[in-house]
């Protein structure tokens, strides 16, 4: 089972009926012990990194979202999840993310319209479990005003005034910037991927 965590935001039914379509079984759940026992661990979200921040904490969910990474369970942080993976965020000072990848989620700085909504292409530079060979991953759906920068965990990037981290890695843990759940074929064939991971 794959489990989607509740933590009161995110597309969570949208994921859970992506996995269900592609035939592997998820469930929605703020349990801890059904988090660091499932096979993999999706993190969706969407709003604002402090209040997920607050959620996942009073939910007492941090620690489980940290034992299943620590016992070598796939996580896949899409969005704003992907932004909780990170140690900080400039949209909300003095709240800790789960801090399992360095650094700081920056916000957008520049000409173009805030935030970035719309289809963007994925590049990879190297072969990955989750994108198949190198070059133009695909095209997916994107809403968000905070970026994490390209870094050493980068594994698919894409570009909005500036280049910027689509897709990370490190280890078992995965983040995607994009939606998957609403990128049509791509998406899906992402998720496929994940799961197909355990």
């Amino acid at each position: 089972m794959i489990a989607i965590v509740d933590y009161g935001m995110g597309n969570l039914r949208n994921v859970g009926r992506a996995f269900a379509e592609l035939g592997h079984a998820a469930s929605v759940t703020d349990q801890p012990e059904a988090i660091v026992s499932a096979r993999a661990v999706v993190l969706p979200g969407v709003g604002a990194f402090g209040e997920a921040v607050r959620r996942i904490d009073r939910l007492g969910l941090r620690k489980p979202i940290l034992d299943a990474i620590k016992l070598g369970r796939p996580l896949l942080g899409i969005c704003l999840g992907m932004q909780l993976l990170y140690e900080e965020s400039e949209e909300s000072p003095g709240f800790f993310g789960l801090g399992v990848l360095p650094g700081t989620v920056r916000r957008f700085e520049n000409e173009l319209k805030v935030p970035h909504i719309g289809w963007n292409d994925v590049i990879t530079e190297k072969a990955t479990a989750m994108f198949g060979v190198p070059g133009r991953a695909g095209c997916f759906y994107f809403v968000h005003s905070y970026f994490a920068p390209l870094s050493e965990f980068t594994i698919g990037q894409t570009e909005y005034g500036i280049s910027f981290s689509a897709a990370v890695r490190r280890g078992n843990i995965y983040g995607v910037q994009f939606h998957p759940e609403k990128s049509q074929e791509a998406g899906m064939t992402v998720l496929d991927r994940f799961a197909r991971l355990t």
